[in-house]
């Protein structure tokens, strides 16, 4: 591993020490390596234990591996979370499985028994937004906002209250904290909707259609969650089924128009102390575009609609100002800094608290009330993210297996015992140091092989 000056630049005196000492460890390339396999990732789980591979039948040792051998006595891998805030390897990784479970919905997969005729449903890309809580610093046609300035996309003031006292904060985060309730609600009316533009029952529309869906949360400047989904038509069986001959990219973009305006895809939420009783629907932006496999002008494609969703799979309510994980209490926000704007927002989870019980609002706090899954699917949108995880562990098993030479086993015939202990997390200063170089080695190896790719296929004109 060879460390570019820059990775010392800054670093103070202990960090530094600790750094060369990993370096000049005698264990040094082993945890490297280690590092290497977790991507890089920035506060790995470390755990210790051993593993017995015997076959069955003989009773020979095929494989023998304990932790005893590692660095420290310890095997690191990687943390897995998905957030870029907290582990930009593991985000990475996580944005990846997105992607590809989003696109084998638009663009089929056969390898996961998605055909690639799915591209001929009707399938849309829409962005529900949440409704005004009060004016805010903006950018607008115009060029100037309502308060006299013409700011750069940069301001940190873009999205902040005009008026911080006349803010429905409270409104805020009580409809992020109603967001998924109002999805849900959205989805049983689309279908009532399709239906009807069908003219048939409901009852009727499952036995010949079904609605599928991909989606991911976003958070605005103003701390407003909205919804990216991509929304397709299928047979009753899913994607592998053609949808019905009335069914079309018109008629679904009218049926979710209808749908997101309706009383019924709504959520009320009742009066409490000085909160007044609200009901929440989606804003007036409301934006829907066909998905085509190219675009034309009108439509976007296939692969920008799942880099799009990818990429904000890995964020959340910190893209605002906001903490990346739970805030004890509100004094917290204060000692880190956190802007004034997106702290009232979190003040106004606390002070809901008692109002709202049961909807753990201060629980979610860091979150400003919203407490849903940040990326969720249909049943039979895709594939699952189970499943590509569990295809990249079958693929280094394979891996493993062919370097310990038992590719030629039967696999029925092989015994694995195996015991693990946790044994701690993260990284010394000077081991963060280290990872985050591997980190962006492995980027530019990454970026490289697919500025390759992309020149290899346009010189073949593909």
């Amino acid at each position: 591993m060879t460390l570019a000056a820059e990775s010392f630049a800054g670093l103070d005196g202990a960090t530094l020490a600790d750094t060369l000492r990993v370096a000049s460890a005698p264990g040094f390339r082993r945890w490297e390596e280690q590092i290497r396999r977790t991507g890089g990732c920035s506060n790995p789980v470390h755990i210790t234990g051993w593993t017995l591979t015997k076959d069955k039948t003989t009773g020979e040792t095929l494989h023998r591996y304990s932790t005893d051998t590692e660095p420290g006595g310890r095997l690191r891998i990687a943390c897995g979370n998905r957030r870029a805030s907290r582990c930009p390897a593991c985000a990475w990784l996580y944005a990846g499985d997105t992607y590809h479970l989003i696109r084998a919905g638009l663009a089929g997969d056969d390898a996961r028994d998605i055909p690639v005729r799915v591209r001929e449903h009707p399938r849309v890309f829409a962005t529900f937004t949440a409704p005004s809580f009060g004016p805010v610093h903006n950018r607008p046609d115009t060029g100037r906002c309502r308060c006299g300035t013409r700011h750069t996309p940069d301001d940190p003031a873009l999205g902040t209250a005009l008026d911080p006292e006349s803010y429905d904060y409270a409104g805020a985060v009580l409809f992020n904290n109603h967001a998924g309730d109002l999805w849900h609600r959205l989805i049983k009316r689309l279908h009532r909707e399709i239906a009807a533009r069908a003219g048939i029952t409901q009852r009727a529309l499952k036995e010949v259609c079904r609605v599928s869906y991909g989606k991911v949360a976003e958070f605005q400047k103003r701390g407003a969650v909205h919804f990216h989904a991509v929304i397709r038509l299928d047979g009753p069986d899913g994607p592998e089924d053609p949808p019905p001959s009335w069914a079309s990219t018109e008629l679904l973009t009218d049926a979710i128009r209808a749908a997101a305006v309706h009383r019924y895809a709504s959520v009320s939420v009742p009066g409490a102390g000085d909160q007044p009783e609200r009901t929440f629907q989606w804003g007036r932006q409301l934006d829907i575009r066909p998905v085509r496999a190219f675009g034309d002008g009108s439509a976007i494609t296939e692969q920008a609609v799942a880099s799009y969703v990818a990429k904000y799979a890995t964020k959340a309510a910190e893209t605002t100002g906001t903490l990346d994980r739970p805030v004890g209490n509100r004094e917290a926000a204060v000692l880190l800094g956190v802007p004034d704007h997106t702290r009232r927002l979190l003040d106004a989870c606390f002070d809901l608290e008692p109002l709202y019980p049961d909807r753990r609002l201060r629980a979610w706090a860091h979150m400003l009330g919203f407490r849903g899954h940040f990326s969720t699917k249909s049943r039979r949108y895709s594939t699952t993210l189970g499943a590509l995880r569990e295809a990249r562990a079958d693929y280094r098993a394979r891996q493993e297996h062919e370097a310990l030479g038992l590719d030629d086993t039967e696999p029925g015939t092989v015994l694995v015992l195996a015991s693990w202990e946790y044994a701690g997390h993260g990284h010394t200063p000077g081991e963060s140091v280290l990872a985050a170089s591997i980190a962006r080695d492995l980027q530019l190896n990454r970026e490289t092989a697919r500025e390759a790719l992309q020149d290899q296929r346009a010189s073949e004109g593909v």
